[in-house]
């Protein structure tokens, strides 16, 4: 375990930043997500301890369809500010009024998205595509910025392969447009998520640019994230996958950045609670159908590293029935809590 978060002080590592007029006293953030960072899943992330949370990303063109899920995704919580809400596109016509459609639901700060890998959203020429189009990402920044009264805030990646990377340049220009706030995974989209993300390239951008920036890639513990930030030298730190089915990391990591002492994994006993306000939730925000879909991964995600976790994943997927899916999931966790407790004890 690192030092820093060995020795308890007063004194955080981070001294935070503003977006905009809103204050970031604990620039630990949670990662937009597709199908996983819904309401539920970012209050209770912002619980254990994420700064700002980001609505997963809604494309610039389904806003206005209004359907009932786009709508739903970009919900937002009393209790999770300061939160944006990501869209994405390529026309800037689309971009500002997918902008002005998202001040209007109460985002905080405008996340564009320019980082995105998936090749259906790479062929629309949106996400880490933009990246290959430097005027264009100029063009889509102005627009958007021009377009909303709250802050505009950007995602990219460090370029679209290893032999275009323009992690720097798109920085710049992001600066230059008047972005509030910059997040870099430090991965180009030729690497979608295999191998290593490159810590360093996001340093070449935080020294080139005075605005706040958030790296993101490969934090998967209070250890790797005081890494990051002492390789990279930026503000903040991005959780992504290391959060799916453990938000104990936003405790963990945010102790660290407070020179507290650090707890490196949620205790057994506390899994069962998160789960089940997790799941209820799912149901409430959702309804029952797509909450049993969405409780089949989250499920999956909670129990591993759990004694006869394979074998419940297995069983679990088969369930169909949404108070079947709470039993089994019940008596799963709480069998494995009580296991934990005679463990202790002995």
């Amino acid at each position: 375990m690192c030092t820093s978060a060995d020795t308890p002080s007063m004194t955080p590592l981070l001294p935070g930043f503003h977006i905009g007029p809103h204050r970031v006293d604990m620039p630990l953030a949670l990662a937009p997500m597709a199908g996983i960072t819904d309401l539920p899943f970012r209050r209770i992330c912002k619980r254990f301890g994420a700064g700002i949370t980001v609505t997963e990303m809604i494309a610039s063109r389904a806003v206005e369809f209004g359907r009932e899920r786009t709508e739903r995704m970009a919900e937002i919580g009393t209790d999770e500010h300061p939160v944006g809400i990501q869209i994405a596109g390529s026309d800037t016509g689309y971009i500002e009024d997918a902008a002005r459609w998202a001040e209007q639901h109460g985002a905080d700060f405008i996340d564009i998205n320019m980082g995105c890998p998936v090749k259906k959203i790479c062929k629309q020429v949106a996400g880490s595509a933009l990246l290959k189009d430097e005027p264009r990402v100029a063009r889509i920044l102005a627009a958007a910025i021009a377009a909303v009264k709250v802050p505009v805030t950007l995602k990219i990646r460090t370029g679209w392969d290893a032999h275009s990377k323009n992690v720097v340049q798109i920085a710049r220009i992001a600066e230059e447009a008047g972005v509030a706030m910059l997040t870099i995974h430090g991965r180009t989209r030729a690497q979608m998520f295999n191998g290593e993300a490159n810590w360093e390239d996001i340093g070449l951008a935080k020294q080139a640019v005075s605005i706040p920036v958030i790296g993101n890639g490969d934090v998967v513990d209070a250890a790797s994230a005081l890494e990051m930030l002492r390789i990279s030298g930026c503000d903040g730190v991005m959780v992504g996958r290391a959060a799916q089915g453990n938000p104990w990391i936003f405790a963990e990591i945010r102790a660290a950045l407070l020179g507290q002492p650090v707890s490196p994994e949620a205790l057994a006993h506390e899994r069962w609670p998160v789960v089940l306000e997790h799941l209820l939730a799912l149901h409430a925000h959702h309804g029952e159908r797509t909450a049993g879909q969405l409780a089949r991964k989250h499920v999956a995600w909670y129990s591993k590293g759990c004694s006869g976790s394979a074998e419940f994943r297995r069983d679990f997927q088969r369930l169909t029935e949404w108070q079947a899916q709470l039993e089994a999931a019940e008596i799963f966790f709480t069998h494995h809590e009580t296991q934990a407790e005679l463990l202790h004890a002995a």
